[in-house]
């Protein structure tokens, strides 16, 4: 039996310039708000994502059915706090890689290493970031998480 592409999963990455406080406190309140209402919205999605916040940029992957991705990065698109979006990779997946609704992994000096091996930052920079490194990234920040809550394995 063929799936049909209106319901296939699908996921995509793509990056943006953060619009966001240049004060540290005001800043983190607001990832903190971006946190708390995308998780709201893609938990009624039915969207997993991992939020990449690195040197004034958004990098995120979102998983979920098609128009549920559609939707969601649309709304992301409008969001003044995002400027200068675009897709790096969009493809078809036979399963989630990613566990939570949102989940947000800013650069910190105990992370810092991971970011500094990824070299993300002139990827961003010149607009060329590649999927395989973001992805690579993203599910190490998430098996650093999971280590951390003491969970050793994904069950997807």
């Amino acid at each position: 039996m063929r799936t049909s592409k209106r319901s296939s999963l699908i996921h995509l990455i793509y990056f943006s310039r953060a619009q966001l406080s240049a004060d540290p406190a005001e800043r983190a309140r607001q990832i903190n708000d971006i946190a708390r209402n995308a998780q709201k919205k893609n938990e009624f999605s039915v969207i997993t994502s991992l939020l990449i916040v690195d040197q004034g940029y958004f990098i995120q992957i979102l998983e979920g059915e098609r128009m549920s991705v559609q939707e969601t990065f649309q709304r992301i698109s409008m969001d003044p706090r995002h400027r200068d979006v675009h897709i790096v990779e969009w493809r078809e997946i036979a399963k989630r890689e990613f566990v939570t609704s949102f989940a947000t992994a800013p650069r910190t000096p105990t992370n810092d290493a991971l970011f500094q091996k990824a070299n993300l930052g002139p990827m961003l920079q010149r607009g060329t970031p590649k999927a395989s490194t973001i992805y690579a990234l993203a599910q190490t920040l998430q098996a650093e998480t999971m280590a951390k809550q003491g969970i050793d394995h994904l069950f997807v």
